[in-house]
């Protein structure tokens, strides 16, 4: 069962970043829109210094991998490695047969948007990860201290904002956020809807052993709630964890590896304030 688990994970990762290399060599590359990250960078030094694209974001991200696995430990190991190979190698092997279908920026800066979302939404419930400025982000966060979302869009600002001058258009770099934040929205419509955290309640007959499981796994706190059967009268634990939408099937997973038979609500957390999500602004 295992087995069957990985390899349709590995599979999702492998489609996920097909598609996200077709959106990269079909929308955004040919019309210099570089959608923040390390793809919008490679975008720049591919027409400056005429490497191949993949090529570039391999470069960038296993300096950030080796970084990752010294800084964060094991748990952004192989997945996240494949992950960040394979979109490498299909931006490369896909780019000599992706035909470019408009000229139009606009057009260009919504589908690759669009499409390259999809792609690594796909990356993300096959709990994979292609590195660059996610991974420098969560880097930053663990050594720094700085948020996670405040590192990341640093990054991606950089990127457009580098991308602008090298290119000489404040137009492109305009595109550029357009795709950029239809990217983002499409992303969380994949995984499960538009919020950016979900909260899970979950009712089992092993709580110890299931809080556990997700203390350790995925370093997420845990709160146990005393709740009582309405038919039974029984008293029993509930757990309540809430997550981003990138770790809803890793959740998923925990908790039924420790019991099967657990009864799971998954509902939006349309605002989540505290550590490990957003900070509270005390000033």
């Amino acid at each position: 069962m295992m087995r069957k688990i990985v390899w349709r994970d590995y599979l999702g990762i492998t489609l996920g970043a097909l598609i996200t290399a077709i959106s990269l060599n079909m929308f955004l590359i040919p019309n210099k829109i570089a959608a923040g990250g390390v793809s919008g960078l490679a975008t720049v030094l591919y027409y400056l210094l005429n490497w191949p694209v993949g090529v570039i974001m391999l470069a960038f991200n296993v300096p950030l991998f080796i970084i990752g696995l010294k800084v964060l430990g094991a748990r952004y190991g192989i997945n996240t490695l494949f992950g960040a190979a394979m979109l490498s190698i299909m931006i490369d092997l896909t780019a000599p047969f992706t035909p470019v279908l408009t000229s139009d920026l606009l057009l260009n800066s919504l589908y690759g948007g669009v499409v390259g979302g999809i792609g690594m939404g796909l990356v993300f419930r096959s709990k994979g990860n292609t590195a660059g400025t996610a991974l420098a982000a969560v880097i930053l966060n663990k050594i720094l201290g700085i948020r996670i979302g405040q590192a990341m869009m640093a990054a991606d600002f950089f990127v457009i904002v580098f991308a602008g001058l090298a290119f000489k258009s404040a137009e492109l770099s305009l595109y550029a956020l357009i795709s950029m934040f239809v990217t983002g929205q499409i992303v969380d419509l994949v995984q499960e809807g538009p919020s950016t955290s979900k909260a899970f309640f979950v009712m089992s007959n092993q709580p110890k052993q299931v809080a556990a499981a997700i203390i350790n796994e995925m370093d997420r706190g845990v709160t146990v709630l005393q709740a009582r059967g309405g038919y039974t009268g029984e008293s029993r634990e509930t757990l309540l964890c809430v997550v981003s939408t990138s770790e809803v099937t890793q959740l998923k997973e925990v908790i039924y590896q420790i019991d099967p038979k657990a009864f799971v609500i998954v509902t939006t957390a349309h605002e989540v304030l505290g550590e490990g999500f957003t900070e509270v602004n005390k000033g």
